[in-house]
């Protein structure tokens, strides 16, 4: 599962770190960060599916929630009885006392 997330987190971090960096035009010195790049690779893939460039981004948007929603869904199955333990403590006090001893020192016990 931590290769899941790996593999889910670089990708998403880098496109989005792109789209961000040469929607602004922060290009430090660099082609592929420029504005002009950024407003060809998305001309050309409009071009490639019959679209407006500027529908693009909404669903590029739209695919990375849904892709998001589904890898932590998956996670969050695997790790169920985890959560639910945890959740169950929760609610009994023992974490929020674990937490409050923690955060604050006179509450501990000795």
């Amino acid at each position: 599962m931590r290769y899941i997330l790996i593999f889910w987190a670089v990708p998403m971090g880098l496109f989005w770190g792109w789209y961000y960096l040469s929607y602004h035009d922060m290009h430090f010195g660099m082609l592929f960060l420029t504005r002009a790049v950024h407003d060809y690779a998305f001309g050309f893939y409009a071009d490639i599916l019959g679209i407006e460039a500027s529908i693009i981004p909404p669903l590029v948007m739209r695919a990375c929630i849904i892709d998001t929603a589904l890898i932590f869904s998956i996670f969050g199955f695997r790790k169920r009885r985890e959560i639910l333990a945890w959740w169950n403590g929760f609610r009994a006090g023992t974490i929020q006392e674990k937490c409050e001893a923690v955060f604050r020192p006179e509450l501990r016990k000795n």
